[in-house]
């Protein structure tokens, strides 16, 4: 419990000890005046968006003005080692306003040790949780670096919510977890006000998580996120592949560029051809382009869940089109795709042209265009199109036959 009187008194003494005026103290940390008064007479107290500053312009920590008294100078503390804890504990009090939500099955909030979350389904027969758990990849770095830090986490939150709905899963509750070499407000802010929009964009609710400061372990700056999520579907109703037969389609949903992979061949392209950044794309910079958050799919095609009607569906992520699509394709079928049928996006084109990179290396590397696939019974195709295309661009690109190979091409990619 906050002190204010003991406060004030070691706001005011530290003021004193440095020979500095409340109008000088002021005029540092961009206040009135009439505000230092206040904080030193006990009437109010600095609040955790000037906190950090006022610590450095005392030279003391924001552990010891919460206390209102400075730690013995030869002793170890929390808060020598890069860590504030009455800090992080003010940080994760405003993270409060980006965890309320109107899910009723949330039992509890920020503060519990572990979250509560109400199981009960009636509609349900057989529930089955479908669980996962995901992070944004060495583009996080690149969002960090460019100030990308709210859009990285909806790259997160969307690439999970993609990977559970794949089997018929609809999404309930994400944890998260950040990990950073110090906490900075305004960063820990942004990423959870980030990760709970995508949430509800996605039909889920952000329960809680964990924020690790790790000082002697991660650099300064340095931000690692991760997530985890709970899913739900009726046991009869997964889909995993299994009913997928000789003659289904198979369907190809646009991706809108990159999504979440291929980052480590992008950073060295870019390493070797600097100017690439500020080169335009279909109007937009090279990094506008490849920044583009991940496209959530669970909108579109969570219409069509129940119906029997979605035999098999695949996230394209690392791995490309057959590293993806072959883990639901049923032994002795094979998915034969038609390269050429691909409407490749631009920025693939660009990348390959740039760096030199083979057809099957930027197939095993990059979506190329196609950022979800859905094996259907082939007299429903168009209907699922005609559904699909309500949201994203939805066409063709090969069929179910008898083989060995579970993922085949043929035909070439059509890069001009």
């Amino acid at each position: 419990m906050l002190n204010n009187i003991k406060v004030g008194n070691f706001i005011m003494n530290k003021r004193k000890s440095l020979g500095l005026t409340q109008q000088q103290l002021a005029e540092q940390l961009n206040v009135s005046f009439q505000a230092i008064s206040k904080w030193e007479n006990g009437t109010t107290y600095p609040n955790i968006e000037i906190l950090a500053d006022l610590a450095n312009v005392l030279d003391v920590t924001t552990d010891e003005i919460l206390a209102g008294s400075e730690r013995d100078a030869e002793g170890l503390s929390y808060s020598k080692a890069g860590i504030d804890i009455a800090y992080t504990d003010a940080i994760k009090k405003e993270m409060s306003e980006h965890l309320e939500t109107g899910d009723r099955r949330i039992l509890n909030s920020l503060g519990a040790f572990a979250s509560l979350y109400d199981m009960d389904f009636p509609e349900i027969q057989n529930p089955v949780l479908v669980l996962k758990s995901e992070e944004p990849g060495s583009k996080q770095k690149l969002a960090m670096e460019y100030g990308y830090t709210e859009s990285i986490c909806h790259d997160m939150i969307n690439h999970l919510v993609n990977d559970i709905a794949v089997m018929g899963a609809r999404p309930l509750a994400v944890l998260d977890t950040i990990v950073c070499g110090n906490a900075e407000k305004d960063t820990i802010k942004a990423l959870v006000k980030g990760i709970s929009e995508s949430c509800r964009e996605n039909e889920c609710s952000l329960v809680g998580g964990e924020t690790s400061i790790q000082p002697l372990v991660v650099a300064s700056g340095v931000y690692v996120l991760t997530s985890s999520i709970v899913g739900i579907a009726e046991r009869s109703k997964v889909v995993d592949g299994s009913a997928i037969e000789t003659g289904d389609a198979v369907l190809a949903i646009a991706s809108n560029g990159l999504h979440t992979n291929g980052y480590s061949l992008v950073r060295l392209l870019m390493d070797k051809i600097p100017q690439i950044k500020l080169d335009k794309i279909d109007g937009l910079t090279f990094i506008e382009q490849i920044m583009k958050p991940h496209t959530p799919y669970y909108q579109a095609i969570k219409g069509l869940f129940g119906q029997n009607i979605l035999h098999g569906m695949a996230h394209i992520t690392g791995g490309g089109i057959e590293g993806n699509l072959c883990r639901v394709i049923p032994d002795g079928l094979s998915a034969r795709i038609d390269l050429s049928k691909i409407r490749v996006l631009n920025i693939f084109k660009y990348i390959r042209d740039s760096g030199n990179i083979s057809d099957e290396e930027m197939l095993r590397t990059f979506n190329c265009g196609v950022g979800f696939i859905l094996v259907v019974p082939r007299k429903k195709k168009n209907t699922v199109m005609k559904h699909i295309s309500q949201f994203y661009d939805c066409y063709e690109i090969g069929n179910i036959e008898k083989g060995e190979h579970k993922v085949a091409f043929e035909q070439r990619m059509n890069w001009l």
